[in-house]
């Protein structure tokens, strides 16, 4: 135990001195100070969604394996998602980007599988910004108005609509037919005979040809099949630095070669082009940053993304996701998010940033709503799932955040991550129901879900390029558990197994749970180490907590064990007790996830205690009456 008191000691002691290196607490944006309600995001790889072809072969065409389309999300499938208790749809994958399959008869021009990650393509390496992926429609030639008919649907069902921007690096082969008139494509006006200029889009290395990454490990192109364009050489000259910042003529197979990165008006040495923030910035609403940018001179590629968010805010789209967004300078994003939330206020932007240290920078200046809470609540949740880590860890990162609690965006699973089910994470979707109490409940921040998490997808599958363990984002195929609960387009879960039926069960009454309790978006507060230090048998593989309102009274129990029961009289400190007026006496609970477990919370001398046995995998979510 003293071991255990000194390394949570040290932990908190570290997290708070990163915490109190800002001075006052800067002002968020409207989105955040106006959210009264849990936000729920629904994250689907939108051309796996609806396909039900189950032949999965690897490196298979899109006639062999099939694809989903924008018309797979009927009515009848938005309902049933957002009955799960989803708020808003984030569709990966939806601009256009490198594809391998033939398009050129809709006037798309071939893309070179050397550079084009799987057969279906990376949906990362973006080809036109201003078009939507072709694979997803019925009829190529109308894809966008395809699009933009699930957007009406989408809103008509009660969702809103989310979709990536991939700010960092576009398709080494940028090719946009549809840039609107008084924009234009990017690369179409750089000055390629030098590295770099302010104003150019891209970095270029003069007097070099781009050279195919040589293929380690076996791997080749579509799997080794034959096609003329797999000859290993790409006519790019003179080559470009690649999306990763690799200023090699002939990249890495690790690096992203498929990408070229975007250039923000910094020099190769450092040196920025472009008017740098006040120290006090961070204090400005949205409105006062869009001042600051209107009389600024700033590089061609802010424009260029800011007219695409533009156009797709005008379409309808209610928020983005932006890829790899610390590898973009805060200027950037302060002048572009402000520009959106002009146009509309209440749009959704969330963000990957990975570096803590740059979280506030990117919520503050950068006007970012929320970012991924990955390399701190999610790894360390992970670890204890795995069961070598300690719950003992949760209530100082959540400390830590307070500032910027309902700007970290909570998850278990994405595109990017493994399966929860898969042997590699956790084995089991079960090890995941203690840990989706916990970041469903444990702030007010939003939560996301991966199509077929619900399910307990385990990703099993090679389909070529993509690893078995995460569903592959670069190859066709369909995703078995989603595909039972779609159904033949029934969307009712008709050939599910009993277990994935528990599991969606299981999720649909939490989320539920998450956006109609007040006590959710309310006040937080610690019990564990309170507990840890005070009562018999409780320990660090179960987690505790109390959130409250006016109105609502709520404790919260997990248990992330997958082979122990564990009984204790947990306690609710005094200060607890006080702050919700309770006196002496017993107060009723009821159990809100299963409404099968009741008790009372006794109040004896101003200490609350009420008897918990939880078994394994087990989670109660009290309510006082």
């Amino acid at each position: 135990m003293v071991k255990q008191v000194l390394f949570y000691t040290v932990l908190t002691l570290s997290l708070t001195a990163c915490k109190n290196q800002t001075s006052e607490e800067p002002i968020p944006t409207m989105k955040t100070e106006n959210t009264s309600k849990k936000e729920v995001v629904y994250h689907v790889f939108t051309r796996l969604f609806g396909n039900t072809n189950t032949t999965n072969k690897p490196w298979a065409t899109l006639e062999e394996n099939g694809v989903g389309k924008f018309n797979d999300f009927t009515a009848k499938a938005l309902k049933s998602i957002k009955d799960l208790g989803v708020t808003y749809v984030w569709y990966t994958g939806v601009p256009h980007h490198a594809v391998i399959t033939d398009y050129t008869e809709f006037g798309i021009s071939n893309d070179d599988p050397d550079v084009v990650k799987g057969r279906a393509g990376s949906p990362y390496a973006v080809k036109d910004y201003y078009q939507v992926d072709p694979d997803m429609a019925v009829n190529p030639a109308k894809r966008l108005q395809e699009f933009e008919a699930l957007i009406k649907r989408t809103h008509k069902n009660g969702l809103k609509v989310i979709i990536d921007i991939v700010p960092n690096h576009v398709a080494r082969k940028y090719e946009s037919l549809n840039t609107p008139k008084g924009s234009f494509a990017f690369g179409t006006k750089d000055d390629d005979k030098v590295a770099y200029v302010k104003d150019n889009n891209f970095y270029y290395i003069p007097g070099e040809d781009f050279k195919v990454p040589q293929w380690q490990n076996g791997y080749q192109p579509l799997g080794g099949e034959e096609n003329p364009l797999a000859d290993g050489k790409l006519n790019e000259s003179p080559a470009k630095w690649t999306g990763n910042g690799s200023r090699a003529a002939q990249p890495d197979q690790n690096d992203w070669y498929e990408t070229v990165k975007i250039n923000y008006g910094i020099s190769p040495d450092g040196h920025k082009d472009f008017d740098e923030l006040p120290a006090d910035s961070g204090h400005w609403d949205f409105e006062q940053h869009a001042n600051f940018w209107k009389d600024k001179e700033v590089p061609a590629s802010w424009i260029q993304f800011k007219d695409i968010a533009l156009f797709w805010i005008k379409k309808g789209v209610d928020g983005f996701r932006f890829d790899m967004a610390e590898m973009v300078p805060v200027e950037f994003w302060s002048y572009m998010n402000s520009a959106i939330k002009m146009k509309n206020p209440d749009a959704f932007l969330m963000a990957e940033v990975y570096n803590p240290s740059l979280y506030r920078d990117y919520i503050f200046k950068g006007k970012m709503d929320y970012l991924y809470d990955k390399v701190e609540l999610y790894d360390t949740i992970k670890h204890v799932m795995q069961g070598h880590g300690s719950t003992d860890h949760f209530a100082p990162i959540i400390e830590h955040q307070r500032d910027i609690e309902i700007n970290m965006l909570h998850f278990l699973e994405n595109h990017d991550e493994q399966r929860i089910a898969s042997p590699d994470f956790a084995g089991t979707a079960e090890k995941g129901k203690p840990a989706m109490v916990v970041l469903a409940l444990i702030s007010k921040s939003p939560v996301m879900i991966y199509f077929g998490q619900e399910l307990g997808e385990p990703a099993e599958e090679d389909l070529g390029f993509g690893d078995p363990t995460r569903t592959s984002i670069f190859d066709y195929g369909s995703v078995p558990s989603v595909a039972r609960w779609v159904n033949n387009k029934k969307f009712d879960g008709g050939t599910s197994t009993d277990d994935e039926l528990n599991l969606r069960d299981f999720y649909k009454r939490l989320l539920n749970f998450s956006l109609e309790n007040s006590a959710v978006m309310g006040d937080y507060a610690d019990i564990h180490w309170h507990n840890r230090q005070n009562t018999e048998w409780y320990n660090d593989r179960v987690h505790s907590f109390v959130r409250w309102s006016e109105t609502d009274k709520l404790i919260v129990v997990t248990n992330f064990d997958a082979y122990d029961t564990f009984g204790f009289e947990l306690q609710v400190p005094q200060h607890i007790i006080e702050i919700w007026g309770f006196v002496d006496g017993d107060y009723d609970v009821l159990d809100q996830l299963y409404k099968k477990q009741t008790g009372s919370l006794k109040v004896e001398n101003g200490l609350g205690t009420i008897r918990v046995d939880i078994k394994p995998l087990e989670s109660f979510v009290y309510k006082l009456n």
